[in-house]
């Protein structure tokens, strides 16, 4: 084979994987989003009919989820490094799709409970997609890929609850949870057979180390520490906001009919915008540079959201998130980019988990501190709350993190 035609097969190779990682992710995340909006109602069909009593469990259901999948995100990165991601990305799979399609058989929420556990303790799916794609794609596209990798999820996470309220319509709560472990079960068949993974040399020198030891070396190599920081709070302040969006546009609606309905276009047009950003912003991350992109994706994000807290009809609002969601769509892939840059070699899978891990506690960070505002201060001002996050975030990142990132990134240009 000559070195053009090499070339043109691996160029060819990581597309295909790229495309096929995609709609295994779109499929995944929209098996996992289609469940979590019912869990209350399936609460209450098991016979749970106190309002109090389903609201605990319900609480509890879905922070035992993330509990578990915080805590074994770094085993899934150290088993990545070893033996590489697809393995990974399909046991989160399989592990996945068992677990699920059991949850349609459960008769009381303490069964629930546990299968969401263990269903945490198989997640991963997405980290490992992102690492994979990061790691198998070439440095000069990865803004791109990760960008269509990332809108992909946003897709999947934007189209699950509707399908999942149809298909609950249709054939009842138990069939929604069999149909989600089927979709799953066909996206980690779909990586089995049609992905192929290049194998670095590191990867297969792993040493023997314990979690702290990664985490020392992982977050003391700079800028790496720095930038989990700046996950986290990038996530407190977007996500923090979603779960009192509803009440928000019940404020905004003269007829409150139709609250639940806005709700959900509301979260959508967001979704939609972020995802229909994601690809270009990343393109501009690969020509321009990817912490370039992400500063002005935290700009941006910042100007939209604080006339959120002073809006006085709901279409005012409507195309403010859908501005939001858009530079959303810069943020996150922007970040993946930067991992991958500074990543220690034969460490890239552990780099990625243990910034799953800053995310998840970001999130969680963010739900309870944005609940303290609105209780306290009222709902309007979580968006300026939002808003001093990011702004926050601007200046760790001005100080924190760009003076690192400028020298590194022209080393790594010259080793091109």
């Amino acid at each position: 084979m000559t070195a053009r035609e090499d070339r043109v097969s691996t160029v060819e190779k990581w597309r295909r994987n790229l495309f096929i990682l995609c709609a295994g992710q779109f499929l995944t995340m929209a098996s996992l989003s289609c469940v979590t909006p019912f869990l209350p109602l399936y609460l209450q069909e098991m016979g749970v009919s106190d309002p109090g009593e389903v609201l605990w469990w319900a609480g509890a259901i879905y922070v035992a989820n993330l509990l578990t999948a915080f805590l074994f995100s770094p085993l899934w990165g150290k088993l990545a490094d070893r033996h590489g991601r697809k393995l990974m990305i399909v046991r989160s799979g399989f592990g996945l799709a068992v677990t699920i399609t059991l949850m349609g058989f459960v008769t009381s929420p303490v069964q629930l409970l546990v299968l969401r556990l263990a269903n945490g303790m198989m997640a991963g799916f997405s980290p490992a997609a992102v690492a994979f794609t990061a790691t198998n794609t070439p440095q000069e596209r990865s803004g791109y890929a990760l960008g269509i990798l990332h809108a992909s999820a946003v897709g999947g996470t934007i189209c699950g609850p509707l399908l999942g309220s149809l298909l609950a319509v249709r054939f009842g709560f138990s069939a929604v949870f069999c149909y989600t472990g089927l979709c799953i079960l066909l996206a980690a068949i779909m990586i089995v057979f049609w992905v192929q993974e290049r194998v670095a040399n590191e990867q297969r020198l792993v040493e023997k180390t314990n979690f702290l030891a990664d985490l020392r070396h992982i977050a003391g190599k700079k800028p790496l520490g720095a930038l989990f920081v700046s996950a986290a709070i990038a996530r407190a302040a977007m996500v923090g906001t979603l779960p009192l969006i509803p009440l928000y546009v019940q404020q905004l609606l003269p007829d409150q009919d139709n609250v639940v309905i806005m709700a959900g276009v509301t979260t959508a047009v967001m979704g939609l915008a972020n995802m229909l950003a994601a690809p270009q912003l990343g393109k501009w991350g690969d020509k321009f540079g990817s912490h370039r992109i992400f500063n002005l994706a935290v700009f941006g994000s910042i100007v939209f959201l604080v006339p959120q807290a002073f809006v006085q009809q709901l279409w005012q609002f409507i195309a403010l998130r859908f501005c939001t969601g858009a530079c959303l769509g810069g943020m996150m892939p922007s970040l993946h980019v930067l991992l991958r840059q500074y990543a220690p070699k034969g460490m890239e899978s552990r780099t990625y988990s243990y910034h799953n891990c800053a995310v998840f506690l970001g999130g969680m960070a963010g739900t309870f501190a944005m609940g303290a505002i609105a209780s306290g201060f009222g709902l309007p001002l979580i968006f300026v709350g939002s808003a001093v996050l990011l702004l926050l975030n601007q200046l760790w990142m001005k100080f924190m993190v760009l003076p690192h990132i400028g020298p590194l990134h022209e080393s790594a240009e010259k080793r091109q």
